[in-house]
């Protein structure tokens, strides 16, 4: 028995020219019955509520309108699940509708109630459909698209597979509308040239293309979780996927599984400042697994607190690590460069020897 979380494109069940797909709806709904049914715990991330909205409003395309996209969703989640209601019930099956924005992720006593939520779910055989809040979210707390949130909902059950259904086979080396593109079986490693295979466009209805089903990849994967990009439009096949044949672009996860938390950290929660570091702490933290020393440090940006999360980055301000200061940002200030043995004699007082523990940091 397996935990699986398939994420549903807009496209796949929604236009704004004829509202929701219901023919393709009903046979996605087979399919992933008919998963359920072998056993394996399945968690559904659907797109197509604005989608499905824009058609009662009389929209040909998404607005740019924030309130008319909101009011798009929230016409169009009520036809979405229903339809997941009556369609599922045609196979014996339950499903519950979540609802979660960015600040359900970031604030930790939230994240563990969703977390126990859908486990509760999962437990009693009913299947979970997720999709953003957007009624009432707005861009600081939206995930930007719902691939991210297949890959932070992925995290938060501990699933064993993220299921990407998309319009298009999988990932190719180029756009696929040239007849030279081939599609990409297998990827190993989420490199930047994978990333320019990707592109960036996304749809008249939705809102990520495949650059962001590949970012989404590479954080499930970098929780040990594997991940199929595939067509949603073919019937059965994804029966056969968890059967053990091939389908779409499958991305190898990292073999150092991120622990829930820790992914948490690197991705669930917004950071309030950065931390830039000399080439000695950038190897502490990276290759060492060390904590990070005010020795360690250059500057520091931003307004931060104690508690609050941080970037570190190296001098070139590129990416290094993630994790929750001990120290404000001004305080860090004045111990930046010192050793642990001067804290005490600078600030007057000591929290802890390193400016953030191990414990509390993520290498991203």
């Amino acid at each position: 028995m397996k935990r699986i979380v398939i994420k549903i494109g807009s496209n796949l069940l929604a236009s704004a020219e004829k509202g929701l797909n219901t023919e393709r709806l009903h046979a996605l709904t087979k399919d992933i019955a008919d998963v359920a049914d072998t056993g394996h715990k399945v968690v559904i991330v659907s797109s197509g509520a604005v989608a499905a909205g824009l058609k009662k409003l009389g929209l040909k395309e998404k607005p740019k309108d924030i309130r008319l996209k909101q009011a798009a969703a929230a016409i169009g989640q009520s036809s979405l699940m229903w339809a997941y209601e009556e369609n599922f019930a045609g196979f014996n099956k339950k499903v519950a509708q979540v609802l979660l924005t960015k600040d359900d992720i970031a604030n930790r006593q939230r994240y563990i109630n969703a977390k126990n939520t859908l486990l509760t779910l999962l437990s009693y055989d009913v299947i979970p459909v997720i999709n953003e809040n957007d009624p009432v979210a707005v861009d600081e707390i939206k995930f930007g698209d719902n691939d991210m949130l297949a890959a932070l909902v992925s995290s938060l059950v501990e699933a064993d597979m993220l299921i990407i259904l998309s319009d298009v086979e999988g990932l190719y080396t180029k756009n696929p509308s040239h007849k030279d593109a081939e599609l990409i079986e297998c990827v190993n490693e989420i490199t930047s040239d994978i990333e320019k295979s990707a592109g960036s466009a996304g749809s008249a209805v939705g809102t990520g293309g495949m650059y962001s089903k590949i970012l989404a990849a590479r954080q499930a994967n970098s929780h040990g979780i594997p991940v199929v990009i595939m067509s949603g439009k073919k019937s059965g096949l994804l029966a056969r996927l968890i059967n053990g044949e091939k389908a779409g672009t499958y991305f190898q996860p990292n073999v150092q599984r991120l622990s829930s938390r820790k992914g948490w950290i690197a991705y669930g929660v917004k950071s309030k400042g950065m931390i830039y570091l000399d080439d000695g702490a950038v190897n502490a933290l990276t290759t060492q697994g060390k904590s990070l020393l005010p020795s360690g440090i250059l500057k520091i940006q931003g307004d931060f607190e104690v508690g609050d999360y941080v970037r570190c980055v190296n001098k070139e301000g590129k990416k290094v690590a993630k994790g929750l200061t001990n120290y404000s940002s001004k305080e860090l200030d004045r111990i930046k460069g010192r050793k642990t043995s001067e804290i005490e004699k600078t600030l007057g007082y000591k929290y802890s020897d390193e400016a953030i523990h191990r414990d509390n940091l993520v290498v991203v």
